[in-house]
């Protein structure tokens, strides 16, 4: 996750870098999209190494469980249905420890 956030804020640069770069006209707009395109790249391989995690016990899985809906809800983004199944596998596999 830690690797996922310093990602996301390489992305963020990097996005933030080629904008200066097309607004100084420094980038054609095919280098633009293509410099973009290798940036969501990057970024989309991270969020799938967490989404395909298998976390080793109750709180790496609550852990996980956490993040990925704290980035979806920061992202406003969406899960494809196989990596929701990935995500959600996880926390069918395990019985419950919680105390009541």
């Amino acid at each position: 996750m830690d690797q996922h956030i310093a990602a996301l804020r390489a992305t963020a640069e990097a996005v933030r870098e080629w904008d200066e770069r097309r607004a100084a006209s420094e980038a054609t707009n095919v280098a633009y999209a293509n410099g973009l395109l290798g940036v969501a790249r990057d970024e989309e391989a991270g969020r799938l190494a967490i989404v395909n995690y298998r976390p080793r016990g109750d709180r790496e899985t609550r852990l996980k469980l956490a993040y990925m809906a704290a980035y979806l809800i920061a992202t406003r983004g969406t899960l494809q249905p196989s990596q929701m199944n990935a995500v959600l596998e996880d926390t069918r596999d395990r019985p419950s420890t919680s105390v009541s």
